[in-house]
């Protein structure tokens, strides 16, 4: 049996990179999933967002392990959607039990429209999850069961990288701003028996990191890729070792974990 048999999963950006691995994962230890991503691009993102194939990758995956999936079109920065994507997987599924706030845009040196770029990846990155929180908490409450919340947040919400572009400075002002929505939400939470976590990964092998576009970046900006570098000898981690922790996080074993910034991040903040 596994650590989260009989849990269902509610997860953001689910269609392809982080959030996909997180739902296989999770599906492994025996959870079934509520799967939402945009599935559409944002104007101000520099390279390819998920389409709706790469969720159907993801329900596929999910569904090759014989777990439930529920998997729908959701703008994070759309309450309303949100609120709907979360009725319908509880109304399929029966509970809830799992949220991962995962979904989010790094338009790095995207300066084409500046003030653009820094309030679309605040919107997605910050009001995002607290989008999906306000969707998510209100049922864990109401089951009386406790539960447990991870928001991904980055080595750049404990740091001050991401350059001086406006969306790299709106990335880690985002990322450090979900390390507050989590602390206050552990707050108000713990009484009911439901946990508030955030992961900080160093760079993952994702499509929002290895993409043409984010290269170029590094590549005319040597500060930037110098300061982002691991103190272990590994370039980048790849998605499953995010999942591992939060696997850790969600279930059973971390029962008493609450109100931390667990780093993922091959010795990025120790430097």
């Amino acid at each position: 049996m596994g650590k989260l048999e009989g849990k269902v999963a509610f997860i953001t950006g689910a269609a392809r990179g982080q959030g996909r691995s997180h739902a296989v994962r999770l599906a492994q230890e025996g959870a079934d999933i509520v799967a939402v991503d945009i599935c559409a691009q944002i104007d101000s993102v520099p390279y390819p967002m998920a389409t709706p194939e790469d969720l159907e990758q993801t329900v596929r995956e999910v569904e090759a392990l014989d777990r439930r999936i529920v998997a729908s079109r959701a703008d994070v920065r759309d309450l309303g959607a949100l609120e709907r994507a979360v009725a319908d997987g509880v109304a399929q599924l029966g509970r809830l039990d799992i949220v991962l706030a995962n979904a989010g845009i790094a338009p790095m040196g995207a300066d084409d429209d500046p003030a653009r770029a820094f309030a679309d990846v605040v919107d997605v990155n910050l009001t995002g999850v607290w989008n999906t929180l306000r969707a998510t908490a209100p049922v864990l409450v109401e089951q009386g069961d406790g539960g447990a919340i991870v928001i991904t947040s980055s080595t750049a919400g404990l740091k001050g990288i991401g350059g001086d572009s406006p969306g790299g400075q709106g990335y880690t002002a985002a990322k450090h701003g979900v390390v507050g929505l989590m602390r206050s939400y552990a707050m108000t939470l713990g009484p009911q028996g439901i946990r508030v976590n955030t992961v900080h990964p160093t760079g993952v092998n994702t499509p929002m990191v290895v993409n043409d576009f984010m290269q170029k970046w590094l590549a005319e900006d040597p500060t930037v890729a110098g300061a982002m570098t691991n103190l272990m000898p590994v370039e980048m981690l790849e998605a499953v070792d995010i999942s591992n922790a939060i696997v850790w996080l969600v279930s059973d074993d971390a029962r008493y974990v609450t109100g931390v910034t667990l780093p993922v991040d091959a010795g990025f903040t120790a430097k």
